[in-house]
This record gives structure tokens, sequence and C-alpha cells, in this order.
């Protein structure tokens, strides 16, 4: 029962989104309902978990499905800020990519990706660690969740 079962992103002052960005919207947001590990030490789940920023901070609200708060907390943005931008700067050479180069060089730019991927999930790991428990597809899937909210701030 230590699971997302509905998850919103609170974007509404973020810049409308890229056909790209809205893929990777989806297909994270599908990816994260379909398997996820997320566990309030205080509160059994399922849970719905609002994602946003508020004043340069992100902002995890978890409630029970019954819509009862079970915790809400706020993460500085500054740990995240190097590696989001590493990861826009390297998904936008990804999808040039795609559209003109051999299998071989987007292969390896799309390994590039996802190391900056891993050391963002890693850095959300450390960052949530005392206040939720996630195992690391979970934190890689909200971690690509935090970077399309992060996007045009």
């Amino acid at each position: 029962m230590s699971y997302i079962s509905h998850i919103e992103l609170n974007d509404k002052h973020s810049p409308p989104p890229t056909a790209e960005i809205e893929k990777e919207r989806r297909v994270a947001l599908y990816d994260l309902l379909e398997e996820n590990k997320f566990e309030v030490p205080t509160h059994s789940g399922p849970y719905h978990l609002v994602l946003s920023i508020k004043e340069k901070r992100l902002v995890f609200g978890v409630s029970k499905e019954d819509g009862n708060p079970a915790a809400e907390f706020h993460l500085s943005l500054s740990p995240f800020r190097q590696v989001v931008k590493d990861y826009w700067a390297i998904c936008e050479s990804y999808y040039d990519a795609v559209k003109n180069l051999p299998p071989g060089q987007i292969e390896t730019i799309d390994m590039a990706r996802r190391g900056i991927h891993d050391e963002g999930a890693r850095i959300l790991l450390e960052r949530l660690a005392g206040k939720v428990i996630v195992d690391t597809d979970t934190s890689r899937r909200l971690f690509t969740l935090i970077c399309i909210l992060h996007f045009g701030i």
C-alpha cells in the first residue's frame, strides 16, 4: 500500500510545454503510476501527490486517498539547478540528434542523458531521506517531473 495512486503537477505558472516536454511528462506520469514505491513513514498509503514550485522551493503535498493530508515538505531547488540545466541541455541535443544523426551517435548522447538523469535522481533520494521512502526508479520518474516543473523558471 506504499505507493502513489494519483499525481498532479501544479505548473500553472510555467510557460506552455514544447511537444517534447509534454511527451516526457506523459511518459513519466504513466510510468510513475504504473509502478512506484513511495512511503510516508507516519501514514500508510496509497497516496495522492501534488508537486509544485512555490517561492523557489519544490513542494511535495501528500494526502491520503480520502483527501486527508499526510505530509507536506519543501525542498530547496538549489541542489537541483545545475543538474536540471544540464539535463535540459542534453535533452535538446538528443532531440536534435534523433532528427539528424546516425544511431551510434544518438546512443552516445542518450547514455549521457541517462547519466545526468541518474545524478538528478540520486540528489532527489538524498533530499527525500527522512521525509519519504522511495526506490531508485520512483526517484528517476519524480526527477523527470521536477525537471518539467522547473522548465522556464
